[in-house]
């Protein structure tokens, strides 16, 4: 794991985005991790290139994961990165 992205990073985002925006994961899932039938999700590690996923489909648990379009700087720019894709997964939903 690159230095921007220490475990501790990876721990601290992952937590918050289960927490606190547990549907975003869903759809990060559904809209790049190529499980469109998920049900539930869950972060499990982030880092420069990707995240891992677990997601519920069909009430089994698949491991996910979903790649960056790039390689991502820092936190920050994991940050900024999430928000974008969810942006973009939403305008495919609706």
């Amino acid at each position: 794991m690159s230095e921007q992205f220490s475990t501790e990073i990876s721990d601290r985002i992952c937590a918050h985005m289960n927490e606190d925006h547990a549907s975003a994961v869903v759809l990060y899932a559904q809209a790049f991790g190529g499980k469109p039938e998920a049900t539930n999700a869950q972060m499990l590690a982030i880092d420069a290139n990707g995240m891992d996923l677990t997601a519920q489909v069909n009430g089994e648990t698949l491991p996910v994961r979903v790649n960056f379009d790039r390689t991502l700087t820092d936190a920050e720019d994991a940050h900024h990165t999430l928000i974008e894709m969810v942006k973009q997964a939403r305008k495919v939903a609706k």
